[in-house]
Formats: structure tokens, C-alpha cells, sequence
């Protein structure tokens, strides 16, 4: 049952950042991962440490993912002006 859910919030995650406005694009703002700052990041950030720590200051959702490459499955949805700290994150998306 765990993994029916898991996969239907990937499937709507995955959804939110297709159809969003201006999803071909970066987002705006500044992405920190495990201490690496991205300005107007876009695409696929690897971690090699863990626990793999995100802070979100962007107008974008950044999904966390098991494996590295966004492989896997979402373990978190990281919103706007949040942040998180994942212990089965190993890379993050952010459009």
C-alpha cells in the first residue's frame, strides 16, 4: 500500500512541475544543497553526503529522490522557503 501511495504522489509531483507555468525554465532564486549554493538552478543536483540537506530559496518545488541522477522514488517534496534534511535523499530536481 506504501509504495501504491509513494508512487502516486511521485506521478503527482511529476504532474505539478509539467504543467506549471513556465516550467522550461530555471527557477528563480538560490538552491542550497548539503551547503552548495545554485543561483537560478534547473535540473538534477547529486549529493555525496548524507543526510542530504536542502534549503529552498526559490519560487520552485524541489523534489528529493532516493537515488543518485533523480533516479528512484520522491522521498520529499522541498516547497519555496522551506527546507529539509533527508536521510534517504541522494540527489534533488528542481525545474
Amino acid at each position: 500500500m506504501r509504495r501504491i501511495a509513494t508512487a502516486l504522489g511521485t506521478l503527482a509531483a511529476a504532474a505539478t512541475l509539467a504543467l506549471a507555468p513556465g516550467s522550461a525554465y530555471a527557477a528563480d532564486g538560490v538552491l542550497i544543497v548539503n551547503d552548495t549554493a545554485y543561483e537560478e538552478p534547473s535540473g538534477c543536483y547529486d549529493s555525496d553526503r548524507w543526510p542530504l540537506s536542502v534549503s529552498n530559496h526559490t519560487d520552485g518545488i524541489a523534489l528529493v529522490f532516493s537515488e543518485p541522477g533523480c533516479g528512484g522514488e520522491v522521498t520529499e517534496a522541498v516547497y519555496p522557503e522551506e527546507s529539509a534534511v533527508s536521510e534517504f535523499g541522494n540527489s534533488v530536481y528542481i525545474d
